[in-house]
């Protein structure tokens, strides 16, 4: 699994290696889940995915998020392991692992682009304002395999850092905004395929950064525009630094995870 991009992981003692594997699932679920809203906190989205626990006054809602999420990750993992060039039907899978909502909606399908249009809310400059910037429905097919040919060539090529591929896979798939709902977590599962195949941990964005991420994303939309067809989905880079900085910032805390597994091993052979 990860340690064939990760080698550092296959030399640690097996249970190590293990636990190592198991918090970085929590890890990432509980901080992309959490930037949703999710109320679980870390030791609870463990307890969840390890023991099937109910956590008493907390949403369904919340824990199906979380078991959403790791179910996500089992696919991810194994087009990992198959390296695995990805097709529009692969994306609609991952969103069904992700959409954990029983409630059927024809306006909100799982696993289809949207089918009406979408807004979300963003603080700019103190005020609270609707971003209406992510593409029309009858302009979202074309736009993501535009997005899946970007995101394919930036896996591919050895000239483009983890950082990189991270900042234009993610943003560029939310400013889409493919789906009816999901697209950050889904943004932040895939981004990070890429991240892994260059030898990186997944980038992780805690909730307490929440506010500096949806404004730097929010910001570049803004500047950027409409997302139209035939356009750079990457609209304009120089107001997408911001995001880029802090999720570089992100990066070097994702690293301490390992940094301490190390650390354990060590006193271990000491």
């Amino acid at each position: 699994m990860l340690s064939r991009f990760l080698p550092e992981i296959s030399a640690l003692d097996a249970d190590l290696r293990e636990a190592f594997l198991e918090k970085l699932r929590v890890r990432w679920t509980h901080t992309s889940t959490a930037l949703e809203g999710n109320t679980l906190t870390e030791g609870e989205t463990f307890g969840v995915l390890r023991y099937g626990l109910t956590i008493s006054g907390k949403s369904l809602a919340d824990h199906n998020e979380v078991l959403g999420h790791s179910r996500a990750l089992d696919l991810l993992y194994g087009w990992l392991d198959e390296g695995r060039t990805l097709l529009v039907g692969d994306i609609h899978t991952l969103h069904q692992a992700v959409q954990t909502s029983v409630e059927v909606d024809y306006l909100k399908p799982v696993g289809a682009w949207k089918r009406e249009p979408n807004s979300t809310l963003a603080k700019q400059g103190g005020k609270t304002v609707i971003n209406d910037t992510y593409a029309m429905p009858e302009h979202v097919a074309a736009l993501m395999l535009d997005w899946l040919a970007g995101f394919q060539q930036r896996r591919q090529d050895k000239a483009v850092s983890a950082l990189e591929a991270y900042v234009w896979s993610h943003a560029t798939f939310v400013r889409i905004h493919p789906y009816a709902d999901g697209n950050g977590r889904m943004a932040r599962l895939l981004a990070n395929l890429p991240v892994i195949e260059k030898g990186q941990l997944p980038i992780f964005i805690p909730s307490e950064r929440r506010l500096d991420y949806i404004e730097a994303l929010a910001t570049w939309q803004f500047a950027s525009g409409p997302t139209l067809p035939h356009q750079a989905l990457e609209g304009d880079l120089s107001r997408l630094k911001t995001f880029q900085t802090l999720c570089e910032v992100c990066m070097k805390e994702s690293n301490t995870l390992l940094d301490e597994i190390r650390s354990t091993q060590e006193s271990r052979r000491r």
